[in-house]
């Protein structure tokens, strides 16, 4: 098969690699239908996750078709449509039993990608598959679907449901790429009396409008300062850090009320400085997590039924094959104005289990 392959800090290759397979009775083998690419991806690649070593394939977000299923597995079997979770769960150790499934201790958590080879690949194998696949609905097509795999549920989880969006609060929402403007969405299912949105690029900013921000702010248009005004001076009851930046986090902390909260979802390459010297009195809550995806379930459903705009995030769409095409476009967003980026091979009329070693 042919993967994208991390060879070190700030160089990949789309190269050949010997076909996956079932290592272990939980194990499926699964042929790659879509894949994406995610802004933790373009982390890694800068050697901001050093857990990530040369000769890994990247990749933990697809939709792909099950060709072979290892004995343990009840769930799905060969020929089954399904989204690959970008979260793996052993479902016995102790964060998996309280639905942690990001914090798994029993082989699981993000290893796709991370710690095993991932999905941007032609094949790929999921550990755990009853547990880290869903049997994706024939209505949905896996180009919508896909975003399910990593980006809703984590903008859901860890932004929206960490910060305790309610209705009548005010949400300001910092970095309106694809995991900020998943935040957008998912925060508009709570009436929030009003959404701000918050990044560099104008294109982004319009983005984010048409998903339900009220208001938005460029670098130049002081979002601390809108966000005072707006608010009587008061600040905003959840803002949700979603760029991954020193300088991004330290704004969020500056723009919540007292007794607010903030929900940071960013992966952070360098410190942060948290300001306590003007924090310690002011009863904020801080929060900080890797998505555990037991949402998706739900989204699944929300998505099946047209209630999830998740096709208006897709900006761009690649061959397989042009993987590194577009690691270039969706890393360059502010002059190519990707959003998020998928890539689909030809269609096949039949499932070829890939060779055995």
């Amino acid at each position: 098969m042919r993967a994208l392959v991390f060879q070190g800090p700030g160089q990949i290759a789309w190269q050949e690699l010997p076909d996956p397979v079932v290592k272990d009775a939980a194990d499926a083998v699964i042929r790659v239908d879509v894949v994406t690419i995610c802004g933790t991806d373009l982390h890694i690649i800068k050697g901001d996750v050093p857990e990530v070593t040369p000769g890994r394939v990247l990749g933990h977000e697809a939709v792909g078709t099950v060709v072979e299923a290892g004995a343990g597995v009840h769930t799905v079997r060969p020929g089954d449509r399904v989204l690959i979770s970008c979260i793996s769960a052993c479902g016995r150790c102790r964060f998996c039993r309280e639905s942690r499934y990001g914090q798994c201790r029993g082989g699981g958590g993000w290893v796709l990608g991370h710690t095993i080879d991932g999905t941007q690949a032609e094949y790929v194998r999921v550990p755990f598959a009853d547990l880290s696949v869903h049997p994706l609905p024939a209505s949905v097509d896996g180009h919508d679907g896909v975003l399910l795999a990593d980006i809703f549920p984590t903008a859901y989880e860890v932004g929206v449901l960490n910060g305790g969006v309610r209705p009548g609060d005010t949400v300001v929402v910092v970095g309106a790429g694809p995991i900020g403007l998943a935040a957008i969405v998912g925060a508009g299912l709570y009436s929030p009396g009003r959404i701000i949105a918050v990044d560099l690029a104008e294109s982004r900013l319009a983005a984010a409008r048409s998903l339900g921000a009220d208001a938005t702010a460029g670098a130049a248009e002081e979002p601390e300062q809108l966000v005072d005004d707006l608010t009587e001076g008061l600040g905003a009851d959840v803002v949700i850090e979603a760029v991954g930046v020193p300088e991004a986090f330290e704004m969020c902390t500056r723009m919540v009320r007292p007794g607010g909260r903030v929900a940071n979802i960013g992966v952070h390459g360098r410190p942060a400085t948290l300001h306590l010297e003007d924090l310690w009195i002011k009863d904020i809550t801080i929060t900080t997590g890797l998505v555990d995806t037991y949402s998706t379930p739900m989204l699944l459903g929300m998505l099946a039924a047209g209630r999830l705009p998740s096709s208006a995030l897709i900006t761009h769409r690649f061959e397989l094959g042009q993987m590194e095409e577009a690691y270039d476009v969706f890393s360059r967003a502010a002059d190519t104005g990707a959003l998020k980026v998928s890539l689909g091979g030809p269609q096949h009329n039949e499932i070829i289990a890939p060779a055995q070693p």
